[in-house]
């Protein structure tokens, strides 16, 4: 693992264990950051801003966004085998997802970037000759993108991929958890014939390490962050001294509402999706289910029946995060019921040695419980009844966190009464995770500040101005 400053790769820095979350074992080292060094980034990163990256006219941003996306494709199989050593998900997820998706994400801002209009006016004046009015789009400057260890490559290229297509300079600093994705990149980009410096890659820890002195140096201009809500929260301290932007897609809650009317196979199977996908470890995974009172028993049954056959899910990606998994579960077996999983499975080889949890389905816990109001981000749904559309809404309204939903139902008048009227960013009516790039994502409450996708992180980030002439 190696840091990517100033044009160069760099080892420097006292190095930190990489860890094997299937097997537990110590695999690596990554080196950890200096201040020093995340001085030298920023300031590379500044410097790059005067140079020639300035004038590139947007076309050519875009043709070089679509080489880093030619660049990770070539490299698609060093990328899958990276994302899996590192976070321990299945290869199929990987390369059907994670490495397509960031593919995708510097396609999708090449191509929007080169479609891109601003608006012009012409306005009255007294004198009858008017005047011209337009906007203009500026790059914010050196943009810190910080990215979790959930969806390593895609959130990363998610954030810097709109950085790069509106003329920002980049300093990255992805998880410690999960480097070698970021590492990987880096060597694309170096390739991609981008001007010097135009983009860096520091690694280390984020509390009194690389993560904090990175995100409030002086020297940086905006902070895009994936995380948790309560990081996103000092990140957004350290920047309010400086008034610098911030974009946050922070923690969730997600509810699902299932209606009698439901396909409740279709149901069953998109909730085993949303709860277990990446074992739970994913932001938009649902963590409750309300479903209404004449079906609950059967699509209960059902569901926890998918649960317990599941295969080919992996880890948690560390110990202390299975610890707290598991810790919430210890505490709902005491308080409610559990109707599958709910432990450590064993498999009787090195994967003993993982930081595994059985996917799990709750039932019988009431709303105030910390395993229904509290993110676990692990592999456990919990299930509770409804009786009216009012009381569902109200149940999945509940709580600090407004980042997605599933609503099944087999109205369609309904699916368009219920969806608007949730608190979240994104609401998916009989599917789950169904994207488009060119749409609003993000969360309201505890969830996030700000949209990504689309127009919104071209927009975020740059810093429009307006061109008056006298004509």
């Amino acid at each position: 693992m190696r840091h990517y400053v100033g044009g160069g790769f760099d080892a420097s820095g006292v190095p930190f264990p990489l860890v094997d979350p299937v097997t537990g074992r110590t695999v690596g080292e990554v080196p950890a950051a200096s201040r020093e060094l995340v001085d030298r980034a920023v300031g590379a990163a500044r410097e790059a801003l005067r140079g020639p990256w300035a004038g590139w006219s947007p076309a050519e941003r875009s043709r070089a966004l679509h080489r880093i996306a030619d660049g990770i494709e070539g490299r698609f199989e060093e990328f899958v085998a990276a994302e899996c050593a590192d976070t321990g998900k299945p290869r199929a997820l990987a390369a059907t997802v994670d490495i397509p998706r960031a593919v995708a994400n510097f396609r999708a801002y090449a191509d929007l970037l080169a479609g891109r209009s601003e608006r012009s006016w012409h306005t009255g004046t007294p004198d009858g000759r008017g005047a011209l009015n337009y906007t203009v789009r500026k790059p914010l400057g050196v943009v810190a993108v910080v990215s979790p260890w959930n969806l390593p490559l895609l959130l990363l290229t998610w954030k810097v991929a709109p950085a790069l297509a509106m003329g920002n300079t980049v300093v990255a600093k992805p998880s410690e958890l999960t480097p070698s994705t970021a590492c990987l990149l880096a060597e694309v980009i170096a390739g991609a014939e981008l001007p010097a410096d135009v983009f860096q890659l520091v690694h280390g820890q984020g509390a009194d390490a690389a993560g904090q002195w990175l995100t409030e140096h002086p020297g940086v201009d905006a902070v895009a962050f994936t995380g948790e809500s309560r990081t996103g929260s000092a990140i957004m301290r350290a920047a309010a001294d400086r008034l610098a932007p911030v974009s946050f897609e922070l923690g969730g809650k997600n509810a699902g509402l299932v209606f009698a009317d439901a396909d409740l196979e279709r149901a069953v199977e998109g909730t085993l999706r949303s709860a277990f996908t990446h074992s739970g470890q994913v932001c938009l995974c649902t963590e409750r289910v309300y479903v209404e009172r004449p079906v609950f028993e059967e699509f209960a049954g059902a569901l926890a029946a998918g649960a317990k056959d599941l295969a080919g899910y992996g880890p948690m990606i560390s110990a202390a995060h299975r610890d707290k998994v598991l810790g919430h579960l210890d505490r709902a077996a005491a308080d409610g019921e559990v109707l599958a999983g709910g432990g450590v499975p064993s498999f009787g080889d090195a994967r003993d040695g993982g930081f595994w949890v059985e996917p799990t389905v709750l039932a019988g816990l009431p709303e105030d419980h910390p395993a229904v109001r509290e993110e676990i981000f692990g592999p456990v749904v919990h299930l509770a009844p409804f009786d009216t559309g009012e009381e569902a809404l109200a149940l999945a309204n509940a709580g600090p966190y407004g980042l997605a939903a599933t609503v099944w139902t087999g109205d369609v008048s309904r699916a368009h009464r219920v969806a608007p009227a949730l608190d979240v960013g994104i609401a998916w009516v009989n599917t789950w995770n169904l994207r488009d790039l060119r749409t609003p994502f993000g969360g309201v409450k505890a969830s996030g500040i700000g949209r990504e996708g689309g127009d919104h992180s071209l927009d975020f980030f740059s810093e429009p101005m307006n061109v008056c002439v006298k004509l």
